[in-house]
């Protein structure tokens, strides 16, 4: 079959495959190198303690990967991340069924989810200080709180996307409730989890910075307030990278379980 106009060969699909499944995007690495050389052009105009130079900053970035406190740190804010994603995965995903199957238990839900997503970050941290001792569960029902509305609405909308025709037919081979779950439901519902795991993580890893300001005595966000007392605007900058190399990290995996479990995507399109 010989190849229309414009339509890139197989060869090239797949390298584009390739770069798609690792997160390769020549284009994201001219926009951030285009950032650095701004970023660099205007130290030289700007104080120094506003706009450190490109290879100092690099220089703390390089300074945090072979401290092992510092390398502690970026491991306590990232384990305290995924704590808190995860439970409010999982209180998410136990409202998202019920209120997918009760309309009266959703219209009593979906009110008090609306009101919890007006409370600002700042007013859940006030509210840990005031109601918990423990730091650590301070920040888990911060990151739990500001999450688990976004978790429930993401899971309830994928679950109510499931074609209302393709359930009925399952039902007629009278599968289990195991093999209902397994051919229909979570094939369903896996590719709006793993958006929804893309789109808190970012909120997350911003929420947990604020939490780490008041009483954590590590983590980024305590090295970013020690930072902010001292004035080093190069340190501040490279604790700031770790969070955002943990968020594009994570996300990678997230890709790369997507691209594995929803392989069979490619496949339909590959038909079509």
């Amino acid at each position: 079959m010989t190849l229309a106009e414009g339509e890139p060969s197989d060869g090239a699909r797949r390298a584009g495959n390739r770069f798609a499944f690792t997160g390769f995007r020549y284009e994201g690495f001219a926009a951030l190198a285009g950032l650095a050389i701004v970023w660099e052009i205007v130290s030289f105009f700007v104080p120094h303690f506003l706009f450190p130079s490109v290879p100092e900053i690099a220089e703390r970035l390089l300074a945090i990967f072979t401290s092992w406190k510092s390398i502690a740190d970026a491991l306590a804010t990232s384990a305290r991340i995924l704590a808190g994603l995860g439970g409010a995965f999982v209180l998410g995903t136990i409202l998202a069924m019920p209120m997918a199957r009760s309309a009266t238990f959703a219209r009593y839900t979906y009110p008090l989810l609306n009101f919890n997503q007006g409370i600002p970050a700042l007013s859940w941290v006030v509210i840990a200080i005031i109601w918990f001792r423990g730091i650590e569960f301070r920040i888990f029902f911060i990151m739990v709180m500001t999450t688990l509305p976004a978790f429930t609405f993401q899971v309830l909308d994928a679950y109510r996307a499931m074609s209302k025709d393709l359930f009925e037919m399952t039902l007629s081979f009278r599968p289990t409730r195991l093999d209902l779950f397994r051919t229909l439901i979570w094939p369903t519902v896996l590719p709006g989890i793993l958006t929804a795991w893309k789109v808190n993580l970012g909120n997350a890893s911003r929420v947990v910075v604020v939490a780490e300001l008041v009483g954590a005595t590590g983590g980024v966000g305590y090295e970013l307030l020690q930072q902010q007392q001292i004035f080093d605007m190069a340190g501040a900058v490279a604790w700031t990278l770790v969070l955002v190399i943990f968020v594009l990290v994570v996300q990678g995996v997230i890709t790369l379980i997507e691209t594995r479990a929803l392989r069979y995507r490619a496949f339909a399109e590959h038909a079509l």
